[in-house]
């Protein structure tokens, strides 16, 4: 896998040290002679130019303008370049009169002069800035196409996991034993039922939902599966009140209180209890889903299908700047934790 702090930093020093090698070629011929004052000031506004475009990148970064609509980022972006010209041409004069003097100061603030040299580096800034856009360009292009791919294949996983004809026969007969019994609780559990299946079904491509549907679902799913397990399964539930402002996978945490039921609570005589904890901190949300039973030693993957797209999904949606674990808490508790970034939109991943 490529290094992408590597890559830019060998692309970002080759790029200006061939700028600074074209200019003192051209520098040479011009003059007749190789001057050595003149190759020193060449190199050092090269230097210039590659800190000024990397603390442009760290703006572009910060402000997330990579993501920015075109009606947006060529205005923004046109300013920019105007401005590091400027920067740089105005950084040279000092530097000029520590080498010497290679070109007269007087006719610095000349506006013809400022005009014309401004614009020259705005050119270069620009064309570093269509480089750089480019790149991640393409870049986001083949993350959505290698996404698109892996939720075709994880839908279809889903499709298995969430519709498989033991799941809705073991709901139904849930249902059917409630009709007589109990007509206004059978009516909740089809409701439940009917959402679950929908949610299933419409599984949203772009890979993100509400975090407060997501949990909707989860309730749904563990309301079905109480009338199944009875007093077997205890549910707890502790949200923290700013979760309903981050966006998540959809399904994800379904699967993993699923998964918990499944390869816990079900394996278990007297049943269990499924807890689902959340907390906010430096912008994160991390989620704690904790379920009575053991997971075996070097058997962390057990849950199959529902893990494994679970820790794909999250490194194709957010890189390295989301996390996840499977742990024994306890000898009597499994605890699976997620921990998402909140300054995250799919435009990352959607947008070109």
């Amino acid at each position: 896998m490529v290094n992408k702090h590597r890559l830019y930093w060998t692309l970002q020093t080759g790029g200006w040290l061939f700028y600074a090698v074209v200019q003192i070629v051209f520098s040479v011929f011009a003059s007749d002679g190789f001057a050595t004052r003149r190759i020193t000031f060449l190199l050092f506004e090269a230097f210039l130019c590659l800190m000024i475009t990397h603390l442009f990148r760290l703006f572009l970064n910060r402000w997330r303008w990579l993501y920015l609509p075109m009606p947006k980022l060529i205005p923004g972006v046109f300013v920019a370049v105007i401005l590091m010209g400027v920067t740089v041409y105005f950084l040279r004069i000092p530097v000029n009169l520590i080498l010497g003097r290679l070109f007269d100061p007087r006719t610095a603030f000349d506006p013809a002069q400022i005009l014309g040299q401004t614009s020259f580096y705005a050119i270069v800034f620009f064309l570093w800035s269509v480089f750089y856009f480019t790149y991640h360009y393409f870049d986001r292009y083949n993350k959505s196409l290698k996404y698109e791919a892996s939720m075709i294949e994880i839908e279809l996983n889903n499709l298995k996991s969430q519709l498989n004809p033991h799941f809705i026969f073991n709901a139904l007969n849930s249902i059917r034993a409630l009709v007589d019994e109990n007509p206004s609780k059978s009516k909740q559990a089809i409701n439940q039922l009917a959402n679950i299946l929908r949610n299933s079904l419409a599984m949203d491509k772009k890979g993100l939902t509400k975090f407060d549907d997501e949990m909707r679902l989860v309730k749904d799913y563990l309301g079905l599966e109480s009338i199944r397990f009875e007093e077997r399964l205890k549910t707890e539930f502790d949200i923290h009140p700013q979760s309903q402002n981050f966006l998540v996978p959809p399904l994800m945490i379904q699967t993993l209180v699923e998964n918990g039921i499944k390869h816990g609570i079900s394996k278990l005589t007297q049943g269990g209890v499924i807890q689902v904890k959340t907390s906010v901190d430096n912008n994160r949300l991390k989620v704690h889903i904790r379920n009575t039973g053991h997971l075996a030693q070097g058997n962390k993957r057990k849950g199959g299908l529902g893990l494994k797209n679970t820790m794909q999904r999250l490194k194709l949606i957010y890189g390295d700047e989301a996390s996840f674990r499977i742990v024994n808490e306890n000898d009597n508790f499994v605890l699976t934790e997620i921990i998402i970034p909140q300054n995250f939109t799919y435009e990352s991943i959607n947008r070109g």
